[in-house]
This record gives C-alpha cells, sequence and structure tokens, in this order.
C-alpha cells in the first residue's frame, strides 16, 4: 500500500511538472527561441522530480516516473496518444525514467553515496552531482533514442540543450522544494 501511494505522489508531481512546462515554459520558450524548441526545453522541470523521487525511492521510483512520463505524453503532446506506443518512444520514456538511478548508481560505486538515509547528513550537492550525471546520461541516450530524426551535425547542440535544461529544471525544482519544507518547518513552529 505504502509502494502504491509513493507511486502515486511520483506520478501526479511528474505529469503537474510536465504539464508547468509543457503550457507555460515551452510556448514563452518558443515565442523567444523556435528552433531551439523543437528538441528540448531549456527549463525541464520533470528532471527535478526524477531526480528527487529516485533519491528519495531508489530504483522503486522508475516504474513510477515511467508512468508519469507515459501519462504526460499522452496528455501534452500532440497526437501523443498514439505516439507513445512507438518503439522509439517508449525506449525514450524508459532512458528517462531511469537515468537518474543509473547515476546514483554511478556515485554510490564510485563511493559518493547521494541516496537519501536518515542517519546521514544531505548532501545536497552529491544530490546535484548525480541529477547532473542523470542530465547527461539522459542527453546522451534521448540524442541516440532519436538519432534518426536529428541531423547529424546538429546532434551535439541537442545534446546540450537536453543536458541544459535538465539542469536548470533540477536546480529550480529543488530551490522550489526547499522553500517548501523551509515553510512547512516553519508553520509548524
Amino acid at each position: 500500500m505504502q509502494f502504491l501511494s509513493v507511486s502515486l505522489v511520483v506520478v501526479l508531481a511528474y505529469v503537474i511538472a510536465h504539464g508547468f512546462t509543457a503550457l507555460l515554459v515551452t510556448p514563452i520558450q518558443s515565442y523567444f527561441l523556435p528552433d531551439i524548441t523543437s528538441f528540448a526545453s531549456l527549463l525541464y522541470l520533470p528532471h527535478g522530480v526524477r531526480v528527487l523521487a529516485t533519491w528519495l525511492f531508489r530504483w522503486r521510483a522508475i516504474p513510477a516516473l515511467f508512468v508519469g512520463a507515459l501519462l504526460s505524453e499522452m496528455l501534452f503532446t500532440p497526437g501523443g496518444a498514439s505516439a507513445i506506443l512507438s518503439p522509439v518512444m517508449l525506449t525514450s520514456v524508459l532512458v528517462g525514467a531511469a537515468s537518474a538511478f543509473l547515476a546514483f548508481e554511478g556515485m554510490r560505486f564510485f563511493g559518493y553515496p547521494a541516496y537519501a538515509s536518515p542517519p546521514r547528513q544531505i548532501h545536497w550537492t552529491h544530490v546535484l552531482a548525480a541529477g547532473v550525471g542523470s542530465s547527461l546520461l539522459n542527453s546522451i541516450g534521448q540524442s541516440i533514442v532519436f538519432s534518426a530524426e536529428i541531423l547529424s551535425e546538429r546532434a551535439l547542440i541537442v545534446c546540450a540543450l537536453y543536458a541544459l535544461g535538465d539542469i536548470v529544471g533540477l536546480v529550480v525544482t529543488t530551490l522550489a522544494l526547499m522553500m517548501v519544507f523551509r515553510w512547512v518547518r516553519l508553520s509548524r513552529t
């Protein structure tokens, strides 16, 4: 039961973050940077959800992130319901859902555990480093998944734009949640 409620929270957080990105960030970005918007968002808030959910729930976040991404694509992408079942889109969603877990595991392998753990003090620099690593893994993975649709001379710029949008989204999401947590702590005193 707890796994189901945690999963529901992650799915809802992902869908809300994606909706905010699709309905607010993307139109603004499209107005100022139409060429970039067709490939990546420069403020991709769902990446923050991916990283923070994985930080808290480890591998158990992957299925919820996968479902959240599927629902988001169906709700906010034109033709999303039919396009989401294509092998390319399913692979893209899986790459995004697993990227944070792979980054956290890589950090743990190299002696820098960054997962949330009650006895250990939170090292936000480790969490953000895992988020950057996750962004790089996701960027490379998405560039490979969509390599047939991206011109080879633009592949590096697209990869960099994915990474930039993920990292900025992570920082904004993390700062917003830190303010919410601080407000909750202050309201309890």
